[in-house]
């Protein structure tokens, strides 16, 4: 039989035809700056609600809330795809300046909708938010409310919205421009290859370990080369944000990323207490790991690499193939819905330099798309990344019958699908292993996770709340972040890594996101709480793909607490809920140091 032949590079002209050229994308950002124009306008007339008659001005305020959303959504996720694909691109960088700046001038006047709703008397909201209208809408409704009492001024928020488009925001930007603009030189095979980052961070799992070696020496030296500019550029993030949080009352820099997360500060501490219990078995792992190198510890450039001997790359054509039939044993809809994306050229994953480093997911809400960017190398954590952002692609096809603002959903629930789809294939693949050798990959592959979300989660987490609390106090010099990761990374992996990369601050992207602070703890969140998802898929079957549906769709309407406790019958600001999983992986790890030591 003829194999199948899969693309692997994407297709953006369903989204607006003929890519940054677009004056189908251009008629876009027009008719959506004419949308925020009609928007600020009606705002001068919007004033506190003193009736319950006046509902009915609150809900059309929303319907220009829902549908300006979904335009600056479809807009941000097609000039990402168009910078992710070709970071030189000047046109895209033209329009992402659009872009943000329309953003920029809809969440100033979001935040006065918000204010205006602040002040309303409590009994009467009550009651506007009970309307047959509005009462779907009521925890978002509630949420805004509690979000507005951290407000300034609406001169002061008009300011703080304008000051970010060439401050804050173009930071971030100036970020991912320098890190894809990057290259190295590696060798392999006594051949000299210049590399993008994300190329070079790829070899990471390279069968041969000088190979590893000198891609991670030659990627320090990148970063030690860089490391005043990207000091520069992550201390004018961090102050920035620092001064805002200032200037609104917030001296926990936390406190904003749980309500975001809408996670409790209780919940946060007890994922991480049950975290730090459990360490041991993940040290003892990385310990053996070590010895069968012949290493006293465990150097980071080894960390991924493979653990038994062999050719372990996996052609594309394979890689979709098999987690195609494996979702098709989860469920129909999680299928059908990935062949539509292989086949209708969703997913960038060619293996080419000038591009962006990092993978990602990018929801398209107006025409109910997504699509899916990464750099396919062979081997099996590309086909475990590429389940991951079909998880993520695959939530926002369950949100496609939610109502407008119960869409949006936090980044803690983010990273819950997309790590469920990881699981689902790796598990596949230990289930089908024919060797002890075979499992014995698999099982490493399955331990790199957990020590990636209790440990190297766990020390990005440590470095942030470190750094964030130093830099109140003024710039924190290139020097001493190399300290603080030092630091950080001996903490969270209880001192069981050698050659640490300390520039992980400079090529982790996510503490260059100006959209999302503390991006860390989410991932965690998302693998924790995915195994117990995961737990109950392989007790119902395929039935379950309903429940999971639901459990998705309900992700944007209420607290995660709320969420755990409705599907799963969990109470998450406990200990216990978190352990029963870690206890999953612990036995991972005994099982690893069995196989290996006999």
């Amino acid at each position: 039989m003829k194999e199948r032949k899969y693309l692997q590079v994407w297709s953006l002209d369903e989204v607006f035809q003929d890519g940054n050229q677009a004056s189908q994308f251009r008629e876009h950002l027009k008719h959506l700056e004419i949308k925020v124009s009609k928007f600020e306008e009606k705002l001068k007339f919007f004033h506190t609600p003193k009736d319950l008659n006046e509902s009915l001005k609150v809900v059309e305020i929303i319907e220009f809330i829902i549908d300006i959303r979904m335009n600056l959504s479809q807009a941000n996720s097609f000039i990402t795809c168009l910078l992710a694909q070709n970071p030189k691109d000047q046109n895209a960088t033209t329009l992402r300046g659009k872009t943000t700046s329309i953003n920029a001038r809809f969440e100033s006047a979001f935040k006065k909708v918000q204010t205006v709703l602040v002040n309303t008397n409590q009994r009467l909201w009550e009651g506007i938010i009970d309307t047959e209208d509005l009462n779907n809408y009521k925890f978002i409704l509630n949420e805004w409310r509690k979000k507005a009492e951290l407000h300034l001024s609406d001169e002061e928020e008009s300011l703080v919205s304008d000051l970010m488009v060439d401050g804050y925001h173009a930071w971030g930007q100036f970020y991912n421009s320098l890190v894809s603009s990057i290259r190295v030189n590696v060798q392999i095979d006594g051949e000299k290859n210049e590399l993008s980052v994300g190329q070079a961070i790829n070899l990471r799992s390279h069968p041969d370990e000088e190979v590893r070696k000198e891609s991670h020496r030659a990627l320090e030296d990148k970063w030690n080369e860089q490391e005043e500019l990207f000091a520069k550029i992550l201390n004018h993030i961090a102050g920035f944000r620092l001064q805002v949080y200032k200037k609104r009352g917030l001296e926990n820099a936390l406190k904003f990323p749980l309500i975001e997360n809408r996670i409790k500060e209780e919940t946060l501490n007890a994922m991480w207490t049950a975290i730090s219990k459990y360490k041991k078995p993940f040290t003892n792992y990385l310990n053996q790991k070590a010895k069968m190198n012949g290493d006293e510890k465990m150097h980071s450039y080894n960390f991924w690499a493979p653990v038994t001997k062999g050719n372990q790359k996996i052609k594309y054509e394979d890689a979709v193939e098999f987690i195609l039939e494996h979702f098709s044993q989860f469920g129909t809809e999680l299928e059908s819905f990935s062949r539509q994306a292989f086949d209708n050229g969703w997913i960038e994953a060619e293996d080419r330099p000038n591009k962006s480093t990092v993978a990602f997911c990018a929801g398209f809400p107006l025409s109910g798309e997504s699509r899916v960017f990464m750099t396919y190398g062979g081997t099996i954590t590309n086909v475990l990344t590429l389940a991951h952002e079909l998880g993520h692609a695959f939530h926002n096809h369950a949100m496609k019958p939610v109502n407008g603002l119960n869409k949006q959903y936090p980044l803690s629930i983010a990273e819950t699908a997309s790590t469920f789809s990881e699981m689902i294939i790796l598990d596949a693949a230990m289930e089908k292993a024919e060797s002890t050798k075979e499992k014995l990959f698999l099982l490493d592959e399955k331990l790199k996770r957990s020590v990636m979300n209790f440990m190297n989660i766990h020390s990005r987490f440590l470095f942030e709340k470190k750094f964030y609390e130093e830099r109140k106090e003024g710039i924190v010099s290139s020097s001493r972040l190399n300290e603080l990761m030092q630091e950080a990374i001996d903490e969270g992996y209880e001192g069981s890594l050698d050659n640490a990369s300390i520039h992980s601050w400079v090529w982790t992207p996510h503490y260059y996101m100006t959209k999302s602070p503390f991006y860390n703890f989410p991932y965690t969140f998302g693998y924790l709480f995915s195994l117990s998802i995961y737990a109950k898929a392989k007790e119902k079957g395929k039935e379950f793909e309903k429940d999971y549906l639901d459990l998705l769709r309900d992700s944007g309407s209420m607290s995660t607490e709320d969420l755990v406790m409705k599907h799963l019958g969990e109470d998450i600001t406990s200990e216990a809920f978190w352990e029963k999983g870690i206890e999953l992986c612990v036995k991972n790890a005994e099982e690893f140091i069995t196989l290996t030591s006999s």
